[in-house]
Order: C-alpha cells, then sequence, then structure tokens
C-alpha cells in the first residue's frame, strides 16, 4: 500500500502569467492596460460605465486567448507526479488549467466565466465580446465573472482550510500585498515548509521560510528540481 502523497498548495499570481504576456495591474502605479483600476475594476465603475468595463474585458478575454502557458505553469502541474497539488491562484486567466493542473481554485473569478449582475451564484461558461444586451433568461444584464476591488471575496471560504492542510505552501508570482488573498500564509501548520518566488519579495522572514529571489519561471524550475529530488 502506497504512502498518500505529501499535499501542496501553490498561492498563484501575476507574476506567474506575467511571463506568458499577461499585464498585471500593479506594474505600472496601478495602471491595468492603461487603465486606472477605479474606472474598469470596481461596483461603481461598471454602474457609471458599464461599456467601458465590459470593452476592457473584452480586450482581457481577447488578449487571453493569444497567450500560452510557459514554464512556471507547466512545472506546477508536473508536481502532480509527484504531490498532491492544489493552486489557489488570485489569476482570473485560465493558463494553469491549460498547462495541464486539474485543481485550480479562483480566488478572484475568471475572465472565460459571466454571470447575471443580481446573481454572483449564477456562473455562465462565456469566451467571446460580452456587450450591453446581453442578459439572462430573467432579462438582467451579464457581467465579467470577476471579483472587482471593494467586492467580497466568497472562494476564502474554500482556500482556507485547503491551506490549513498543506505540508508544503509555494507562493509565486504575488507580493502578499493584496488583501484578503495574502492572509492566507497565516493558516499554514506551523511545521509546512514555505517556498516564496518573487523578483522583488517583500516578504523576508515568515515561519520556514525559503525565498527565490527570481522570476516565475526560473524560480519554480528550481524549486521543481529540489521537490523531486
Amino acid at each position: 500500500m502506497t504512502s498518500p502523497k505529501e499535499k501542496i498548495v501553490v498561492l498563484s499570481g501575476a507574476g506567474v502569467s506575467a511571463e506568458s504576456g499577461l499585464k498585471t495591474f500593479r506594474d505600472a502605479n496601478g495602471l491595468w492596460e492603461g487603465h486606472d483600476v477605479t474606472k474598469v475594476a470596481t461596483p461603481q465603475a461598471f454602474e457609471a460605465n458599464p461599456e467601458l468595463v465590459l470593452e476592457f474585458y473584452n480586450q482581457r478575454r481577447k488578449q487571453l486567448k493569444t497567450v500560452y502557458p510557459n514554464k512556471a505553469h507547466k512545472l506546477i502541474a508536473e508536481l502532480e507526479q509527484y504531490y498532491d497539488v492544489q493552486i489557489i491562484t488570485q489569476n482570473v486567466d485560465d493558463l494553469h488549467e491549460r498547462a495541464g493542473s486539474s485543481k485550480v481554485l479562483h480566488l478572484h473569478g475568471e475572465l472565460f466565466k459571466v454571470r447575471p449582475k443580481n446573481n454572483p451564484e449564477k456562473i455562465i461558461e462565456w469566451t467571446e465580446d460580452l456587450v450591453i444586451g446581453d442578459v439572462d433568461e430573467n432579462n438582467v444584464q451579464l457581467r465579467p465573472h470577476v471579483v472587482w476591488f471593494g467586492e467580497s471575496v466568497p472562494k476564502m471560504l474554500e482556500a482556507l482550510p485547503l491551506v490549513e492542510q498543506a505540508d508544503i505552501l509555494i507562493v509565486v508570482g504575488t507580493s502578499l500585498q493584496v488583501y484578503p488573498a495574502a492572509s492566507l500564509i497565516n493558516y499554514v501548520k506551523s511545521n509546512a515548509k514555505i517556498f516564496l518566488i518573487d523578483p522583488k519579495p517583500e516578504l523576508q522572514e515568515y515561519g520556514k521560510l525559503k525565498i527565490f529571489v527570481e522570476p516565475a519561471t526560473s524560480g519554480m524550475e528550481r524549486l521543481f528540481n529540489i521537490l523531486i529530488s
């Protein structure tokens, strides 16, 4: 009888997908693809100018179709051959899934899904443009299935017990500055190993923390070799 695999939880952020060509809003003084995030990523923005918000996410959806998983995504997926791997991502792209990861929890929603603006539970697959007049069967306007600034993050309730079970926590592509996601690191077991991959780490000391000061792809390559050796 084989022993159960150790559990790895990967907490991933925009830095993983940046190396595939997806821009992050933190890279340029709060601008995301040239837009002030408060004008395109808040409930107030959607009420004030829904056309602008929908077009912004239409462009993000188009862009996502042009990029591919990078080495970091692929190595995280490959870890499933050796460990029980759960991904908790702040990213709204599907690059972890395309790389082959089987267990991915999206804290902040998904670009290829939409929902009626009055019902966050009714999720609809959607890969094309979303415009004013796209409604559900109750004639309610659809909006991106993305958690905007100022909105609650209901998936945190699923993420917390997953982190508590981790034998190994890998933090990659996130500076741990966006809450509540950043608070997840506080829920790891005291004996869990923690690896942080970040070219400019803001967290320096935390429990059994080892830091790789480098981008996601090269950092994951180095960590992968350590974890399977």
